[in-house]
Formats: C-alpha cells, sequence, structure tokens
C-alpha cells in the first residue's frame, strides 16, 4: 500500500483520544470496512442471545457439581468457594462471544465471560471509521445500552453489600498495558458514577478488606481486564503472600464486591463447552428441547479428549481451558500431525479441551502494507442477557493478539 494509506489512517485515528489504533509497534485499527446486511447482524444477535441463555441455565448446575468434576472441567482449586458465590443476580455484565459466521451459519468458539477486551473498538470507535466510509453502523446507540447496564451492575453489586452511606467504587487495571488501562479508563467514563483509578500493584489488602493507597475502604471493584486465573495466583513480591486468594476471599465474606461477579468466571472455562455439548449428546432432559436444537446450530462438538475426532478421523482444535488471544492453540490432524500452532505456550499448564475444527472465513483487507487475506472472527458482545456491538478480528486462522481490528458497516440494500 502506497504511503498515503498509511499516512491517512495515522491522521484519521490520530483523532481519536486515548484509543490504541497501533499495538505492540504495529498496525491494529484497519482504516477498512466489512459490510455486513442487516440480516447477518440479526442472525448474530439472535445467536447471541440465544446462546447466552444455554449458559445461563448451565450456571446453576455448575454451581451444584462436586469439587472433583469442577476440578475436571479445569477450574483451579483454589477458586472453588469463589465460583460457587452468587454475588448479585446478574451471571456476567459484559461478556463477548467468538463466533465463525458463514452463509452456512454461526458456531461459537468460545465465551469470553470473565474480562473481555474489544469494548471501545465496537462501542465507540466503530462509529467513526463508519462515518469515514459512509455507511450506517450496525453498533449504533449501543453505547448508551453499555453505560447503563455497567451502572446497574456497579449498583447492584454495592446492594449486594447491604451497607450504608456512599459506595467507594474503583476500576483497576495494569497501568503499563495500553490496551487494558484505556480500556478501563473507557469504561470508568462511560459508568458516569462516581469513581477512582487505582492501578492494580497500589490496590493494598488488609484484615477487614480491600484499600486505596489513600487508605479509603473499597467497596466494589471492577477488574475489567485482570483475569481471575491469574488472580489465582498473584503473590505479594515482598512477602509471598497469596493476596490474590485473599482478595477472592473477601469477595466470598462480602469484604468487598467484584465485577465481572464470581458467576462470569465460572462459565469462562472452555470445559463448560464440553459439558454443554456432553449433555446435548445424550438427550440430557436439563435443556428443553428447543434448546436441545439451539446447542445442535451454533456449539460445535467440544470435549475433554480428542478420542471422538481421532477415531472419526476430524480435524479438531486443542485450545486451553482458560486461554486468550489463541495463545497455546493447536490445530491438528486426526493422525495427531499439528497443521498450526500459536508459537506462544502461556497457558501450557491449563487443562486442553478439544473441539471440531471450523475454518474461519477469508476476506480480503486493507492494510498499511497493502491489501491481504485475512480470516475473520466476529465477537459479539451481550450485556446483562441483552445483545450488544458486534466487531470482526482478522488475521491468522488462530486468531492471536497480532489480529487486527476490522470495523463493521451495514450493507445498505
Amino acid at each position: 500500500m502506497t504511503a498515503s494509506h498509511r499516512e491517512t489512517r495515522t491522521r484519521f485515528y490520530k483523532k481519536i483520544q486515548d484509543f490504541w489504533y497501533d499495538l505492540y509497534g504495529m498496525e491494529y485499527a484497519l482504516l477498512d470496512i466489512k459490510k455486513e446486511s442487516r440480516e447477518t447482524v440479526e442472525r448474530i444477535q439472535e445467536a447471541s442471545k440465544r446462546v447466552h441463555s444455554i449458559f445461563v441455565k448451565t450456571a446453576d448446575l455448575l454451581r451444584s457439581l462436586e469439587d472433583e468434576t469442577l476440578l475436571e472441567l479445569g477450574y483451579p482449586e483454589e477458586s472453588l468457594s469463589y465460583i460457587r458465590f452468587k454475588s448479585i443476580p446478574q451471571e456476567c455484565i459484559i461478556g463477548r462471544f467468538d463466533f465463525v459466521v458463514t452463509e452456512g451459519g454461526i458456531k461459537l468458539l468460545e465465551f469470553n465471560s470473565d474480562t473481555p477486551t474489544f469494548l471501545k473498538e465496537l462501542y465507540h470507535v466503530n462509529e467513526k471509521v463508519c462515518r469515514y466510509f459512509r455507511c450506517p453502523n450496525p453498533n449504533e446507540g449501543l453505547e448508551v445500552q453499555l453505560a447503563r447496564e455497567l451502572k446497574r451492575g456497579l449498583l447492584s453489586s454495592w446492594k449486594s453489600l447491604q451497607r450504608e452511606g456512599e459506595p467507594k467504587i474503583v476500576f483497576t487495571s495494569h497501568r503499563d498495558h495500553e490496551e487494558d488501562h484505556l480500556t478501563t479508563r473507557y469504561l470508568q467514563q462511560l459508568s458516569g458514577v462516581p469513581s477512582e483509578y487505582v492501578a492494580l500493584d497500589q490496590l493494598q489488602i488488609r484484615q477487614d478488606g480491600l484499600y486505596t493507597p489513600n487508605g479509603e475502604r473499597i467497596d466494589v471493584l471492577y477488574r475489567s481486564t485482570y483475569p481471575i486465573e491469574h488472580l489465582v495466583d498473584d503473590q505479594d513480591p515482598l512477602t509471598g503472600e497469596p493476596v490474590g486468594q485473599e482478595l477472592m476471599q473477601m469477595v466470598v465474606e462480602r469484604k468487598v464486591a467484584v465485577l465481572n461477579p464470581p458467576s462470569a468466571f465460572l462459565l469462562q472455562s472452555k470445559g463448560v463447552q464440553a459439558l454443554i455439548w456432553g449433555l446435548h449428546e445424550e438427550g440430557s432432559p436439563y435443556y428443553t428441547e428447543e434448546e436441545h436444537r439451539w446447542i445442535e446450530r451454533y456449539f460445535l462438538p467440544t470435549y475433554l479428549d480428542p478420542e471422538t475426532f481421532v477415531e472419526n478421523g476430524m480435524t479438531y482444535v486443542q485450545k486451553p481451558a482458560f486461554g486468550r488471544e489463541g495463545d497455546t492453540v493447536k490445530i491438528m490432524e486426526a493422525t495427531g500431525h499439528i497443521l498450526l500452532e500459536d508459537k506462544k505456550e502461556t497457558y501450557k499448564q491449563s487443562l486442553p479441551v478439544y473441539q471440531q475444527f471450523t475454518p474461519l472465513p477469508v476476506s480480503v483487507i486493507t492494510t498499511d502494507d497493502g491489501k491481504k487475506d485475512a480470516s475473520l472472527m466476529v465477537g459479539s458482545f451481550i450485556i446483562n442477557g441483552v445483545p450488544g456491538a458486534i466487531g470482526i478480528r482478522a488475521g491468522n486462522a488462530i486468531t492471536d493478539n497480532e489480529s487486527y481490528f476490522l470495523p463493521v458497516g451495514l450493507q445498505e440494500k
């Protein structure tokens, strides 16, 4: 691509305040647009609503399972009392489904229910790109919905503590990670409630609760990007104390409330998809006939071992129960031959799950270096059970943290 496209893209995105249009020194937000029909957008929203209802119904079942079964689904042992704790009526305030969307149908790859990113891109930036390309925005007006549900989730969490006075609400993230920090700041601003930002390493754990560096006791903590599976292993660098586990225990004892709530982490394990598929295959009466039809339609066969795929000569994907950004994912032939794998192995210790391989659709995208083919994965937000914004990550066959943000517009008839 000529230097002029690079210059135009930089000039356009520079005007958007606090946005990481380049990441890790590489192009991230494309000055390009993928147009989808209104019908496709409605299909994605319908899928999101139905799939979410299956997960929510499964949450009650998960909380009733024996410890041993939960461990088999990949949950860290230290998290068991945390994931059984139902702090607020909502199972998940902000979640994101990753879908493969083709003419033939929509299939769920995974549910990012605990700490989903991609928010500012779809709720704020997409609108500006649509305006640039003069086409309608499929996410129009949804930023208001996000703000409303975020506020509702914060107030619901505050009420769950049954305290007097005004709540001390704190938003937290790693300060030195640009995307996490700016996403958290965006949500803080959007929530419209009096709050403070405190970096993760500045939070102070005391016997009776969680505190800011100024000694104010925190009532509600919004950790929009810091995953519980990392928190479990967190230690105080000076004393070696398991501060992450102490914080989780404080949540269970209602000394502090966190968002997303504990139930969002309960739904984050990809082992849940194996449980859902297993119950579907055996025709379990736990799901209605209609729910079984939805599982058949939207879920991919997912198991805790690769046996079914090996015996049937099928290509499958091995992925960690708790993993992100394509890290530690492998696409395997039934013979065990690796067709493709992500070079990072951060989640090697996490329980692997095995899912039927379904190829991502490929489209031509415009980058600073010219036009290129990219695999497209659709992210679809679910905000307290209501379908939210959609958007596309474009990149390799395994969608990783080097993928591009490809804005979406509505195809006009």
